[in-house]
């Protein structure tokens, strides 16, 4: 069963020193703490460019095969995005796949829908405890493995924006496919190693490429130079082995 926290812990500069800014506010979220696996915790810290990215969090082996998600946006999991209705001018809940969201995460988990694709959908989706809303600042996840880890594993994490183009990856690079205009610069992976018998020791994440641009397949493309303000979306994510 999911818990879910909606404390927010605010840290401010000191009042009254002219000119100081204030900190990084953190929210803090709690995902699969009902296992009884191994605690870790994801720091993530917004960069300039963040603006509601999706994500997706795993658990992978030490190779980089994929054992389980820790966290994933819910519009992804559960395969219902909110979008707006032109003719109420509300906003309504309707069920869509965008396979170019998070493709690489999605070809890992590797788990085929009635469609024969591999995103989740609103009858195959993934468990309740593992997603939620996205944070829309800076957080702090809190989660637990399904069984206690041992030895060395990675931490992957995907993040993609969408409509954030740029003079490479433009509104007509692939005018005929419409699952590129949904994430303009293709989503970004980040990866770090872990040991496990190296508690409460913090890792920081690195960026390893970027997945195919419309999700086509699970394709990871170590070349980023044609990424400009995607590469701001994060200033810096640390895990650490609680």
């Amino acid at each position: 069963m999911k818990t879910r926290v909606l404390l927010v812990t605010a840290l401010f500069a000191t009042m009254g020193i002219s000119g100081q800014k204030k900190k990084e506010v953190f929210s803090q979220e709690n995902y699969g703490l009902n296992n009884a696996g191994t605690a870790l915790t994801i720091q993530f810290e917004k960069g300039e460019e963040h603006n509601h990215p999706l994500f997706a969090i795993w658990l992978a082996d030490e190779k980089g095969n994929y054992i389980q998600t820790l966290f994933v946006s819910e519009s992804i999991g559960k395969g219902v995005f909110k979008r707006v209705s032109r003719k109420s001018g509300r906003w309504k809940a309707g069920e869509i796949q965008r396979p170019a969201t998070l493709p690489y995460w999605a070809h890992q988990r590797a788990v085929k829908n009635e469609f024969g694709t591999y995103m989740p959908t609103p009858t195959q989706p993934v468990a309740d405890a593992y997603t939620g809303a996205t944070p829309s600042t800076s957080f702090v996840l809190h989660a637990k493995t399904e069984k206690p880890l041992n030895g060395k594993y990675k931490i992957m994490l995907e993040l993609n924006q969408s409509w954030d183009w740029n003079e490479y990856w433009t509104n007509d690079k692939y005018p005929n496919d419409r699952e590129y205009k949904t994430s303009s610069q293709p989503a970004l992976v980040y990866s770090v190693d872990v040991d496990a018998a190296s508690l409460n020791k913090e890792y920081t994440m690195k960026l390893i490429g970027h997945s195919h641009y419309s999700g086509a397949d699970g394709s990871l493309d170590t070349d980023l130079s044609t990424m400009t303000t995607a590469l701001k979306i994060a200033k810096k994510i640390t895990v650490k082995l609680d």
